[in-house]
């Protein structure tokens, strides 16, 4: 944990960090990378030096990279863009092979490989909940995912545009971009998105006051008369690393 400390605090002094910018992609990867111990501070260096400029080379959009709030020496969460679901395996297979990740990837596992475990999920943008505005860099993130009741994906996406996101906003919780699952079997997707705050102590704050805000009260019961929406709800908190394109 001292290490990545070190490296995160040098890199932060060091490293010329990517300008927030308008993202371009329209299909999208989060990866979650579960290293192995003591491996943290060489898989942060790998895509400090090498990967995220091999992604850019071929044509992969970087989002977004996070350590865990909870296990920042163990996971690392991060988000590429393609231009579409088509070209997500032929840009990704154009990486794999590029000679110089290929040298670079077989350095940094020298003395061992770093990751351990590798889960994807595929999202699209969800519908009429990204406005294009950047938020000011935040000091904390939650990812929150939203399993829905069947049929209710449409009403949970009404509710966020029409109530939600203001309410938010409203306590100082920064809204982030929103994505929908893609889901494999066909099914019905999830609804996932990121909140922002200064800190973890303000987040918490800001989202107790929300939940007994009498308009999100009065909103969510009218949105609920026909029958609840969310099934199930899991929030994950994140750091942004130094290097990452969304803050």
């Amino acid at each position: 944990m001292k290490k990545i400390i070190t490296l995160l605090l040098a890199m932060t002094l060091a490293v010329v960090t990517f300008a927030q910018q308008g993202i371009k992609s329209k299909y999208f990867e989060m990866r979650t990378y579960t290293v192995h111990e003591g491996k943290m501070p060489d898989l942060i260096q790998r895509f400090q030096n090498h990967t995220l400029k091999l992604f850019k080379k071929n044509g992969i959009e970087n989002v977004a990279y996070f350590l865990s709030e909870e296990q920042p020496d163990k996971q690392l969460t991060f988000i590429l863009g393609y231009p579409d679901q088509a070209s997500r395996d032929i840009l990704w297979n154009k990486f794999a092979n590029d000679p110089e990740w290929v040298a670079a990837y077989k350095a940094s596992e020298a003395n061992g490989p770093l990751v351990q475990k590798v889960d994807q999920v595929f999202m699209v943008w969800a519908n009429n909940l990204n406005d294009n505005k950047k938020p000011k860099p935040s000091g904390i993130f939650q990812l929150r995912t939203y399993y829905c009741f069947p049929g209710k994906i449409e009403n949970i996406q009404t509710r966020f545009r029409d109530h939600t996101q203001d309410l938010f906003e409203k306590q100082g919780l920064k809204n982030y971009p929103y994505w929908l699952t893609v889901e494999k079997d066909g099914s019905q997707p999830k609804l996932v998105y990121l909140l922002g705050h200064d800190s973890k102590d303000a987040f918490n704050a800001a989202f107790d006051r929300f939940r007994v805000d009498p308009d999100w009260v009065k909103a969510r019961d009218e949105s609920e008369a026909p029958g609840k929406i969310v099934e199930k709800v899991v929030g994950v908190f994140y750091t942004a690393l130094p290097f990452s394109p969304m803050k």
